[in-house]
C-alpha cells in the first residue's frame, strides 16, 4: 500500500466532521474498497505507534480521535460546553432506541405523559429522525435513531445497546434505563 494513499485517507479523516464510511473514503481517494481498508489498517497501526490521535471505527465508519491518555488534558483545553439531555429527553431517547420504529403516541403511552418537548429536542440534536409513516388511520410519523445517536453514545450499531433487565421491556411498570441512558 502506498504511503500516499495512507496520507490521503488521514487528510480526509482529519477534515471529516462525522465518521466516514469506507465506501465514501474509497470514492474520494480514487481507491478500491480493498485498497481503502488496507490503507486504513496501515494508518491505524502508524497512529498507534506515534502521536496523540488514533483511528477508531464507530457508527459504521472511521474517525480520528484523541488517544485516551490525552483526553482529559484536551478536554480541559477546550472546555466544551456539553449539551446535556434532560431526563425527559433521555427517557424518550431510550424508548425510541429500544422500540423503534415508534410513533409519538406510542412514546406517550409508555411514558404516561406528553412527549412533544423531548421528541422536538432530540430531532434538533439529530439523535432521532422520522423514518416513515405507520400504515394506520392518520398515518402517524414513525421515529428511529440516527447515525448521530450511534456516534454520540460510541456504538457501532443498535446491537450494542445495553440489554434490558430479564423479563422486562421499556414499557413495563417501573423502568430502569440501562446505564448508557443514565443522565449525566
Amino acid at each position: 500500500m502506498s504511503l500516499g494513499a495512507v496520507d490521503l485517507l488521514e487528510a480526509l479523516l482529519f477534515v471529516s466532521d462525522a465518521p466516514a464510511k469506507p465506501e465514501q473514503l474509497a470514492r474520494a481517494a480514487g481507491l478500491t474498497l480493498g485498497q481503502t481498508e488496507q490503507a486504513l489498517e496501515v494508518l491505524s497501526q502508524r497512529l498507534e505507534r506515534q502521536g496523540g490521535i488514533q483511528l477508531v471505527r464507530i457508527a459504521d465508519g472511521y474517525q480520528l480521535c484523541t488517544k485516551p491518555q490525552f483526553a482529559e488534558r484536551v478536554a480541559d483545553y477546550l472546555k466544551p460546553q456539553r449539551q446535556r439531555l434532560s431526563r425527559s429527553m433521555m427517557e424518550v431517547l431510550a424508548i425510541v432506541a429500544y422500540k423503534q420504529p415508534i410513533t409519538a403516541a406510542e412514546i406517550e403511552q409508555i411514558r404516561g405523559v406528553q412527549s412533544d418537548y423531548g421528541i422536538h429536542g432530540l430531532l434538533e440534536r439529530r439523535l432521532i429522525q422520522e423514518v416513515g409513516r405507520k400504515p394506520t388511520p392518520g398515518r402517524p410519523v414513525l421515529y428511529g435513531t440516527t447515525q448521530q445517536f450511534l456516534h454520540h453514545f460510541g456504538l457501532q450499531d443498535l446491537s450494542q445497546l445495553p440489554k434490558l433487565p430479564d423479563g422486562s421491556s421499556a414499557d413495563q411498570g417501573e423502568r430502569r434505563l440501562p446505564s448508557l441512558f443514565d443522565p449525566e
